[in-house]
């Protein structure tokens, strides 16, 4: 069984307008014999009953918070997979601590204003991914897909031809009068040539783009269509932006070629985004096509229908048979944060690195995303438990958005002080220093073009105590390198070269390499018959007479020349004669 946001809204099984992801969950309690979609297990937390009654009650007012926001205000305060994965999380800590459990009534948007749809609005299950859409299709014969249109599920009722009504989704079974609007609006016709009593479309009313590619966002499309249907006066650029597009009519001719052209005739044209599949091969198309090309309207998936249905008498307020949607990769994820990892860049920068529960967005599993700045991390003050909302930077870099819901207790982490860290610390791998020590190696070995030299290699000789200061590896001996863990004959004698090598470099290749600040910036005439000792004596007066040295890149370079690790460094490097240093 599947179970669809409006599921959720309605306790079980009352349906709302803001429907969206199919969620499966896994819970004995609230509801038996159903399977959670995360890519996490929905096991229970260890929580004593004291914080579980305390975790509940603040999801379960946060997700109250949201409802209120979209049904009053007509604003989402999260994408629909965000809202979707909250609900699905209530559900399983429901079920986990049944006597904390806590239920989201929703909103009561339409009483006293509602209207009776003629034929229910079904909803539609959705379908996790492409197994799940070849298992639907293979118990199929005739299937048609469309675009899912990003907007607001409409009824249109016309009577002897005439446009009667239009009814905002509701609940599935009765929805808001919109008929003054609609009026309004020129996409909806107010008459069409079929005149029989009455008859009923189904579509969405959406915001209308000029050459909208899904793939750049969603550009708020649903919340400018139904903040325009929302609005006491419809605005003549809302009247104009606004538009609809039908996906169904359920007294309409069987076959779906016939309906599509009568549809046509009436002045609904929906035949260039309805196709026949036959195959998965031919939706994960149509699906990327329309993710990636440009269309009036923005989408959030793509629709399969079967050819044949039943009689409209017979449709109901829950996702039918046969009816499915296959969502877009969403744009954000709920991610439950596991563990905080700080590392000390060389130059003291402190990167915090969030550890996530394995969360899928945009058809690939997080693990582990950065908070940016430790400033940045302060202020979200991010700890294990916390509900943080991740998306996708440039769709490849996973990136926080915020911390929608912070754990009611506070876990205690080692994190480090700023205070202690600069571009001049950690020349030494003791306790405390030795993330920014091995980042000054690794970035040395790059530099100076080592091969077959990692920050794993670099993290065995120093944790076998071969690496006590930044240049200690030019001492080692071949003997001294195999008799370390994980470095044998090959890999030695490759080190060995790197070694050797080294001691050919350049001065002007030495100097960044030991992490010299501006190297790049000063000038190519600068270098040649520059050395070490020459370096040492400018004052900071010398250094701001070049090129593109300012103030501040004067009184860096003069510190670092002046600093005692590096002074031992330039001492080290005279006695093996590399160029610059003696």
């Amino acid at each position: 069984m599947k179970i669809s946001r409006s599921i959720f809204n309605s306790g079980l099984l009352n349906f709302l307008p803001r429907l969206s992801l199919s969620i499966l969950i896994g819970t004995s309690v609230l509801f038996p014999s159903v399977s959670l979609a995360f890519t996490e297990s929905p096991e229970c937390p260890s929580w004593t009953g004291v914080q579980a009654a305390a975790e509940i009650s603040q999801l379960q007012q946060k997700i109250v918070q949201w409802d209120e926001a979209y049904y009053f205000r007509h604003k989402a305060l999260v994408d629909d997979a965000v809202y979707d994965q909250a609900r699905a999380k209530l559900a399983v800590w429901n079920g986990c601590f049944p006597e904390h459990a806590r239920s989201v009534t929703p909103p009561d948007q339409v009483v006293g204003r509602s209207v009776a749809h003629p034929v229910p609005q079904t909803g539609l299950e959705k379908l996790a991914d492409e197994d799940a859409v070849a298992n639907w299709l293979a118990a199929r014969d005739e299937v048609w897909i469309q675009p899912k249109v990003d907007g607001v599920a409409v009824s249109l009722v016309y009577r002897h031809g005439k446009l009667a009504r239009m009814i905002s989704r509701g609940d599935g079974r009765r929805g808001q009068d919109w008929t003054s609007h609609a009026r309004k609006i020129e996409a909806i016709l107010p008459r069409i040539p079929d005149t029989r009593a009455q008859l009923v479309l189904q579509g969405e009313l959406y915001w209308r783009f000029g050459g909208h590619r899904q793939k750049n966002g969603s550009a708020n499309a649903r919340g400018l269509a139904s903040g325009a249907m929302a609005s006491r006066v419809l605005s003549e650029e809302q009247a104009q932006r606004l538009t609809v597009f039908i996906w169904d009519w359920p007294d309409g001719p069987a076959a779906v070629p016939e309906r599509l052209q009568a549809l046509k005739a009436m002045g609904y044209d929906t035949t260039d985004f309805t196709h026949r599949v036959s195959g998965v091969e031919e939706v994960v198309h149509w699906r990327k096509h329309w993710y990636r090309a440009p269309l009036p309207f923005a989408t959030d998936g793509i629709v399969l229908r079967q050819g044949q249905r039943p009689a409209a008498e017979h449709w109901r307020a829950e996702p039918p048979f046969w009816a499915a949607a296959w969502k877009h990769p969403a744009e954000t994820a709920l991610a439950e944060v596991v563990d905080v990892e700080f590392s000390v860049g060389r130059t003291g920068r402190i990167v915090p690195v969030v550890e996530i529960r394995p969360t899928q967005l945009d058809d690939r599993e997080i693990r582990r995303v950065s908070s940016g700045s430790f400033a940045r991390w302060k202020q979200w003050d991010i700890r294990p438990g916390d509900q943080l909302r991740i998306a996708l930077a440039g769709q490849t870099i996973p990136k926080i958005l915020d911390v929608v819901l912070p754990a009611t207790q506070r876990a205690v982490l080692d994190v480090p002080d700023s205070g202690e860290f600069g571009s001049l610390t950690c020349w030494r791998p003791t306790v405390k220093c030795k993330g920014q020590f091995l980042a000054r190696a690794v970035w040395l070995g790059e530099k100076l073009n080592f091969r077959a030299m990692g920050e794993g290699r670099w993290r065995t000789l120093m944790e076998a105590g071969a690496l006590p200061d930044l240049l200690a590896w030019t001492e080692l001996s071949h003997q001294e390198l195999i008799d370390i863990p994980d470095i044998g004959e090959v890999l030695a004698g490759k080190l060995e070269t790197n070694f050797q090598q080294a001691k050919t470099r350049t001065f002007r290749e030495w100097m960044p390499a030991l992490g010299m600040p501006s190297a790049g910036t000063l000038p190519g005439n600068f270098w040649p018959g520059e050395t070490f000792a020459k370096m040492s004596r400018r004052s900071i007066d010398d250094w701001q007479q070049l090129p593109n040295i300012g103030p501040k890149r004067a009184q860096d370079i003069y510190g670092f020349m002046h600093h005692p690790e590096v002074l031992a460094l330039g001492r080290k490097l005279a006695t093996l004669e590399v160029d610059g240093f003696y």
